[in-house]
C-alpha cells in the first residue's frame, strides 16, 4: 500500500471518521475514500486540497514529502534542486 492510501486511512480512523463522513464532509462519495484508501486511485489536487483542511494536515505530510513531526524527508531528488540555482531560459 502507498504511503498515501497509508495516511488516509490511519488519519480518517484517528479523527473518529468514517468513510462516508470524510466523503460527505468534502463532498465526495464513499467509494472514493474507498479507493483512494486501497490505493486504486488518487485524489484530484481539489480534492486533495480538501483532505488537508478537512483533516487539518498537510499535503507534504499525506503524499509523504514530511514526517509527523512536520520535518521534510531528506531524498535525492531534494538535495538536487536545492543544491544551487538552475538557470532557465
Amino acid at each position: 500500500m502507498d504511503i498515501f492510501a497509508t495516511r488516509l486511512k490511519e488519519l480518517r480512523v484517528e479523527r473518529g471518521l468514517t468513510q462516508k463522513k470524510l466523503a460527505k464532509a468534502i463532498d465526495t462519495t464513499d467509494d472514493s475514500i474507498f479507493s483512494w484508501e486501497k490505493g486504486r486511485s488518487q485524489p484530484s489536487l481539489e480534492m486533495l486540497r480538501s483532505l488537508c483542511i478537512c483533516l487539518d494536515i498537510s499535503a507534504d505530510y499525506l503524499l509523504g514529502l514530511e514526517d509527523e513531526s512536520g520535518g521534510k524527508y531528506n531524498n535525492s531528488f531534494n538535495n538536487f534542486t536545492n543544491s544551487g540555482s538552475i538557470n532557465i531560459r
